[in-house]
């Protein structure tokens, strides 16, 4: 209520409380200051009409000017009997048009003097009621005018007894001949509610029902023309009028309230309305309160009017059914969420432990908040691919409006539901949230290989949605986390958890744009609990979708998308990164056969990805497993990483330097000339095969590169240099049974470079070798490199020259080479 105590007239106050989320300031619609000089020649103006007895058409300006100074005008009761003298003067012929604002200037009189005179204040009250039982029809700014004013008549704390009692009855006759102009009058629809709601606050019992019948039996028959904002300017509204009732100590009032608008559930009253009412009461009751009596009071009305949300959620929860494809064709029950999710954003905080209300909440954020399976239905129901019956403005108008911007709120209180709810309803909540990610997935998937390049703005705005319903689904995991791994859980269920946040986090880790706090904290501790148990690791492992999908998906052949590449296909791919970063933390507890059957595949179709931080991840998959170590089942693992280097070395290499990252390759070789038992078949084939492709590399350098190419060394990127460089570095890692052959093959590989290119290689060596500590094969890398030097000192300048021995003189070459080291 802070934003109310600077807002002197309520309905400014209801516009403001939708502006924030509508982007925009309604309050001072309309209104503008004018100067001291404008104001004071307006008013002369109508004094001159009052002595003339005529109206002049120019006067009509002067009213326009001094009802657009709304926030800056003070009317005392010498001007305010001005404007009643010139409305009831049978002389002066008033134009239509000047009746609301007549009204509009008498409104700012009452609501801004602290002592009006009683005596104009009847003298108004009669006037505008002998008007009104004259005029036949009414246009809408003259009705929304009028129910403001002599609402706002009611609440003069001085006034008589009677002359309260004429104006609650004239508000209810309006309200009741005129009720159907509520549909048409827009954007004064505040201007009527605060009407209704100043009459509230200063009815008697008989008129306090009324009104409140009024507001929530009659509004549902104009519902479909008003939108979903003018629902929220209903719960700020009651949340006004019993804020007021509080804070007067008014203890009948609020009986009432609890009696006819909380606990009655008739068919005939507008259940959207009950709903937005029930939330303003618990925002009213929210505020601090003073102890006893009151406080007592506001408790069990607090009471009443959740376990009421609760009866609504009951009935909102059989209306839905299952509703297993996440979209509701019943429209009223598709705005009754719409509201039941600004009823809970705006609430200010609910404790309830219904179950019913949790789940409904959940369909209202899943469903109508984040609306994208509706949308993504729309763009694919049409068999040509087209946008079928979706208006691209449409999800647009939803991104901008207040149901969208509203979601955060929205998503706190559901997370805080969920701490209440018991252990049933918050296993089903968890299984939609899940079932939403997946359906997201799959969704997006499709649309995002039919829209790219056609419909880049459509698929833009959807992007913007699907990052916001990630950001609630990090909320809402987190919440999950605190509460499921604990101890007072068995480890099955925290570990069931675990994978299905990890699931759910992948299926929707395209959308995550953002470092969040809360995504790392939840992340961290799904991590935790799955690294270290087999089956977990596993479970999660198996979830990754099959190669066939990755490849050539199902869910695509209806569809008019010609030539799929799975390289481009950017939401998989990102499914898939965090695949590949997840399962290291855990592959010492992955069983062989889940690497084998169920990501090797995939790991190694990802190596070929064109994006280096995938494919480098796809590297660090298999280096993670052949460093791998685990007692159960350690024979049947290495002969799999044995299997597994042959194909490697292939995919690798085939690759390099394409979409093969320098740094990935080194981290596998590495890894298997490290971990692999020694003499191990894959090292040696290792060996042979970079030996192979170092010499096809350096092969085409010489022959298209410049003679200097070689002087520059440390520091260079070529491909050709890179990979010299890590067979020198494999001096020093693979194990003594196989050093000899890493020898021999490096020799041979040494001795067909050019003089500059054997130089810059032999210094690599020196260093390797002088700062070598390993006093096993110090020795022979000594005697080696000495024997290594010489054959290059003595080449001759023809053999110098040379780009690369023939291949027919490689046999003999080699032969030659190993007999003199």
């Amino acid at each position: 209520m802070a934003k109310q105590a600077a807002t002197l007239f309520l309905e400014d106050w209801l516009r403001s409380s939708i502006s924030n989320s509508t982007g925009g300031d309604n309050s001072s619609r309309n209104f503008t200051d004018s100067s001291a000089q404008t104001i004071i020649q307006a008013w002369a103006e109508l004094r001159d009409c009052l002595l003339k007895g005529a109206f002049h058409p120019r006067l009509l300006h002067s009213l326009k000017i001094l009802a657009s100074s709304k926030a800056s005008l003070y009317v005392a009761d010498p001007q305010a009997k001005l404007l009643i003298s010139i409305f009831s003067s049978p002389s002066i012929t008033l134009p239509p048009d000047s009746h609301p604002l007549i009204f509009r200037l008498l409104y700012i009189w009452v609501i801004k003097s602290s002592k009006p005179s009683l005596t104009l204040m009847d003298l108004s009250v009669e006037v505008i009621t002998q008007f009104f039982s004259c005029q036949g029809e009414i246009n809408k700014s003259l009705f929304a005018q009028s129910v403001l004013l002599v609402g706002a008549i009611c609440c003069v704390p001085s006034l008589t007894e009677n002359t309260k009692t004429a104006c609650l009855k004239l508000v209810c006759r309006m309200l009741e001949e005129h009720y159907q102009l509520i549909g048409s009058v827009g954007e004064l629809i505040p201007d009527v509610l605060a009407g209704i709601g100043y009459a509230l606050t200063s009815s008697e019992e008989v008129h306090f029902v009324w009104l409140l019948n009024f507001l929530f039996k009659h509004w549902v028959n104009i519902e479909h023309v008003l939108d979903i904002s003018h629902s929220l300017i209903i719960l700020h509204l009651i949340e006004w009028v019993v804020f007021k009732f509080i804070s007067s100590n008014a203890l009948d009032k609020i009986r009432i309230f609890t009696t006819e608008v909380i606990e009655n559930t008739e068919a005939n009253y507008a259940v959207f309305a009950v709903l937005m009412a029930t939330a303003g009461a618990i925002r009213a009751c929210n505020r601090p309160m003073n102890h006893g009596e009151r406080s007592n009071m506001v408790s069990r009305l607090r009471t009443s009017a959740e376990s009421q949300l609760g009866v609504i959620g009951t009935d909102l929860i059989s209306k839905i059914g299952a509703c297993s494809n996440g979209i509701i064709e019943d429209a009223e029950v598709r705005f009754l969420l719409q509201c039941l999710s600004l009823a809970a954003s705006r609430s200010g905080g609910l404790n309830s432990t219904s179950g019913p209300l949790l789940l409904s909440l959940a369909f209202a954020l899943l469903i109508e908040v984040f609306c994208l399976r509706s949308f993504y239905c729309k763009i694919l129901e049409s068999p040509l691919g087209n946008l079928g019956s979706l208006n691209p403005v449409s999800v647009k108008k939803h991104q901008e409006g207040i149901l969208f911007r509203e979601a955060g709120a929205a998503t706190g209180v559901f997370c805080n539901l969920y701490a209440y709810a018991n252990e049933y309803d918050k296993g089903r909540v968890e299984d939609l949230v899940w079932s939403f990610c997946h359906d997201i997935y799959h969704g997006h998937r499709q649309i995002a290989s039919l829209l790219q390049g056609r419909f880049d703005q459509l698929l833009n705005d959807l992007e913007k949605i699907a990052e916001s319903a990630f950001l609630m689904v990090v909320v809402f995991a987190l919440a999950v986390t605190k509460h499921r791994l604990t101890s007072k859980f068995p480890r099955e269920i925290q570990v069931n958890c675990s994978v299905n946040i990890l699931i759910s986090f992948s299926c929707m880790e395209y959308f995550r744009r953002i470092r969040l706090p809360e995504y790392m904290e939840t992340i961290r501790s799904a991590v935790t609990s799955v690294q270290e148990n087999d089956f977990a690791i596993g479970a999660f492992a198996e979830s990754l979708p099959s190669y066939v999908d990755l490849t050539n998906p199902e869910g695509f052949r209806h569809l008019p998308i010609r030539n799929y590449l799975w390289s481009k296909d950017e939401v998989q791919t990102a499914r898939i990164l965090f695949y590949l970063r997840v399962i290291p933390t855990g592959i010492n507890h992955l069983p062989s056969n889940v690497f084998r059957d169920v990501l090797a595949a995939t790991m190694f179709l990802y190596m070929g990805h064109p994006n280096d931080k995938v494919a480098r991840s796809s590297h660090s998959v298999f280096s993670s497993f052949i460093a791998s170590e685990k007692d159960s089942d350690q024979d049947d693992r290495i002969l799999l990483k044995e299997h597994l280097v042959f194909y490697y070395m292939r995919r690798s290499l085939e690759a390099y330097p394409g979409s093969t990252p320098f740094d990935g390759l080194a981290s596998g070789v590495s890894a298997l000339v490290r971990h692999l038992p020694a003499g191990s078949p894959s090292i040696y084939y290792c060996i042979h095969t970079l030996v192979e492709k170092t010499n096809g590399l350096c092969r085409e350098a010489l022959t298209s590169k410049a003679s200097e190419w070689w002087k520059n060394w440390q520091g260079d990127s070529d491909p050709c240099k890179k990979i010299l460089e890590l067979l020198v570095q494999l001096v020093s890692l693979v194990d003594i049974q196989v050093l000899p052959e890493m020898m021999k093959l490096l020799a041979q590989l040494v001795l067909q470079l050019p003089k500059d290119g054997q130089n810059m290689v032999l210094n690599e060596l020196y260093t390797l070798v002088s700062e070598s500590d390993d006093v096993t094969r110090k020795p022979s890398l000594v005697s080696w490199l000495q024997s290594l030097s010489y054959l290059c000192s003595q080449s001759t300048a023809t053999k110098e020259t040379c780009t690369v021995v023939p291949k027919s003189t490689n046999s003999l070459g080699s032969q030659n080479v190993a007999a003199r080291l």
